[in-house]
């Protein structure tokens, strides 16, 4: 592969999905699209790059593109976020939408769907506390291959010891054979939906809690602010933001502060009112 091929496709794999692929992954590209090249019979990267430089295959392209993107991801992955999301954002919101009855949670990178069945999961376990508030759970994600996993709801024996609590294994799956079925209570709590973050999502509407982990790692600076900036536009007043451990918004916007007490969490700014004007004094 040639310093001209590999640039067309960090130029490609940025306008695409963000990825901002540093020159050092060169070695990632050729473990990765490997797969890609053999699946169409294509001979080698360079060839794969004449392919996509025709423009005439679409799905060669998407699949380059997802190849390219991190799915790495398991159930109740890092378990603080979602203890906090448990024990404090959920009560604390579902009673401040005891008018409405709705509360909408957003994640942003599903994957293969175990963060959002994992919220899915606590949430049923809440519902007595929720005073019949409904919450409604979006998943979005830019591949294609990834959210038809997570809509099948079907894990292997590997996936489900990953995270997953014993219990909660046996309450809301189902074995069959060497895979595991998650029950159709909980897949229907999840609505599933192909979203490119770094494209316009305000149709979306607006959301109370969003989980956006571990993806804006792989954006640069001028990426990450925007869909900040955009991700601010489409939380409440009073929402939360999660990111990854690895993530921050210090430097990149202020549109959001960090939590005072709790790593990864982040809460919206508002701007305060101004102070009222100063009568004159008479004379």
């Amino acid at each position: 592969m040639t310093d001209a091929d590999f640039e067309y496709l960090r130029a490609l794999l940025k306008s695409r999905s963000g990825l901002s692929l540093a020159p050092e992954k060169r070695y990632l590209v050729e473990s990765r699209l490997g797969p890609v090249c053999r699946k169409h019979q294509i001979p080698g990267l360079p060839q794969l790059v004449q392919v996509l430089r025709g423009g005439r295959n679409s799905s060669v392209e998407t699949e380059v593109v997802e190849a390219m993107t991190t799915n790495e991801t398991f159930f109740f992955r890092d378990k603080t976020p979602f203890d906090i999301f448990r024990d404090q954002l959920l009560p604390k919101l579902a009673a401040a939408r005891a008018t409405q009855k709705r509360l909408r949670i957003w994640c942003a990178a599903a994957s293969t769907g175990q963060e959002p069945y994992s919220l899915a999961m606590i949430v049923d376990e809440m519902k007595p506390r929720l005073g019949g508030v409904q919450v409604d759970i979006l998943a979005t994600d830019l591949a294609d291959e990834v959210l038809a996993k997570a809509k099948a709801g079907v894990y292997s024996q590997f996936e489900v010891q990953r995270g997953l609590p014993i219990q909660m294994l046996l309450k809301h799956f189902k074995q069959d054979g060497e895979q595991w079925r998650i029950s159709p209570a909980i897949k229907n709590m999840v609505q599933f939906r192909p979203l490119n973050l770094i494209r316009d999502f305000s149709s979306l509407g607006q959301f109370d809690i969003v989980f956006c982990r571990n993806v804006l790692i792989y954006f640069d600076q001028p990426t990450k602010a925007d869909v900040l900036r955009r991700l601010s536009n489409a939380l409440a007043a009073d929402g939360a933001l999660f990111l990854g451990a690895a993530e921050t918004v210090i430097g990149l916007t202020g549109a959001f502060q960090p939590h005072p007490e709790h790593r990864g969490l982040y809460v919206p700014t508002r701007a305060q009112p101004a102070p009222a004007p100063r009568l004159a004094a008479s004379a």
